[in-house]
């Protein structure tokens, strides 16, 4: 389809940017009404349809099948397989809370995270870390970091890791490529861990004495719960790795197989809701509830983007946004107050426009801003409750379990500002 031409009215973004507003604003000035589902529903509905009404007035028609089709359809895929499959592992027992046994914990969320996604190595290892620190006081800290660190830094390696870099993977980045990232996930979780271990350091030595004793007479060994869910697991990633284009070149010209991928995804999941006693599910306060949000919050947002993403195209060269640095940070800022899968997809779209065809090219554009957009985009998740998916699901597991968590605002002021962002900057000044 060519676009070279199109005139994007600037009017047609209003309903993009009202969606991620509604997303980042409802839950704290109208939170009774956008808990309920259906809610969400009506919302993404009726901003969406004006959308849809434009395109095909204008003969973009083809542009919305292909979001809806070849991006909205494998991301829900993906994230509703990996959720009914993590869904299926539960974690239990009580050990000390010591420092290097939380730290630990962080230490292997880091890794699991890239494996089997923010969200679910987030929801396999918080009720255990809460368990293990009941006894304590002291305790905040420890979400606030588990919130960095597993919901959203340690996901930078693979496609499955973070929503935002699935959608790089959707778009041509080779599922190995993402490995090449390893630098950025190694300092950033290497320094978050460490800082994370003296904070933790300090607040166990303000612990009372009865605290303390109460948490060492209360051990009880750790133990995995629905082992047959990580060959499930192994499935999507191998699905995801190696049903391509790249390994099977009549996927491209056949569009019988095009959604083989999608298939097996599928399959997996299918498996592990049949194989995995219901009550490990039950245990894991697993419900359809949290990925029916997910599946109607997008479906909004892939439509509504949909003229956002063509203007970018079409007016890239203009809007002065060119160098590494910059989609950095503006692809981070827009992914702490926005959704950061969004903010991937715009500002890859932003950088396909700029039309640069010198050097390494990854996914259609060059190497170095594609690392940009993705470590900016998964790093920056965290620096809000709302940049992620994960943070306002960990966040609340916290707050069912007592823990009193800081608002929005106390979150960016009190952790955000001074911990991470100067990570964050050093980040940049070290690999960009």
């Amino acid at each position: 389809m060519e676009q070279t031409n199109l005139q994007i009215p600037v009017i047609t973004m209003l309903p993009f940017i009202l969606m991620l507003l509604s997303i980042a604003v409802f839950p704290l000035v109208i939170n009774h009404f956008w808990e309920k589902n259906k809610n969400k529903l009506i919302v993404a509905a009726a901003l969406s349809a004006p959308i849809i009404i434009y395109l095909f007035s204008a003969g973009l028609s083809e542009k919305l099948f292909e979001t809806i089709v070849f991006d909205y359809i494998p991301f829900i895929i993906l994230l509703g397989s990996l959720f009914a499959i993590t869904g299926g592992i539960y974690l239990t027992g009580d050990i000390e809370a010591k420092p290097i046994v939380n730290t630990l914990f962080l230490t292997i969320g880091a890794v699991l995270a890239s494996l089997m996604g923010t969200t679910g190595a987030a929801m396999l290892l918080i009720r255990p870390v809460i368990q293990t620190n009941k006894e304590r006081v002291f305790k905040v800290h420890t979400i606030l970091f588990f919130i960095a660190i597993i919901a959203n830094c340690g996901g930078l390696l693979t496609p499955i890791g973070d929503p935002p870099l699935f959608m790089m993977y959707l778009r041509g980045a080779h599922f190995t490529w993402f490995l090449k990232l390893i630098p950025e996930w190694f300092a950033t979780n290497l320094i978050l861990l460490i800082v994370y271990f003296f904070v933790d350091s300090h607040y166990h030595k303000k612990e009372s004495r009865a605290s303390i004793v109460s948490d060492r007479s209360n051990i009880r060994p750790i133990k995995l719960h629905g082992n047959l869910n990580f060959i499930w697991l192994i499935g999507v990633v191998l699905s995801v790795a190696f049903l391509n284009e790249q390994y099977l070149p009549f996927v491209k010209t056949n569009h019988y197989f095009k959604f083989i991928r999608e298939a097996v995804i599928v399959g997996m999941a299918a498996l592990s809701l049949l194989f995995t006693p219901n009550l490990l599910r039950v245990s894991n306060n697993f419900t359809w509830e949290p990925i029916k949000e997910v599946a109607y919050l997008f479906i909004g947002i892939f439509i509504t983007m949909v003229p956002c993403l063509l203007f970018l195209e079409t007016n890239a060269k203009t809007l002065g946004v060119v160098s590494a640095n910059q989609f950095y940070y503006y692809s981070g800022a827009l992914s702490s107050f926005l959704d950061n899968t969004p903010t991937a997809v715009t500002f890859h779209s932003l950088a396909m426009g700029l039309g640069i065809k010198t050097g390494t090219l990854v996914a259609g554009i060059p190497e170095i801003i594609l690392k940009a957009i993705s470590v900016g985009a998964v790093f920056f998740g965290s620096m809000t409750y709302i940049g992620n998916g994960p943070n306002f699901m960990v966040k609340a597991v916290a707050e069912e379990n007592n823990i009193k968590m800081p608002d929005f605002f106390s979150y960016i002021f009190k952790f955000s500002l001074i911990v991470l962002l100067p990570v964050f900057i050093l980040i940049q000044l070290l690999f960009m």
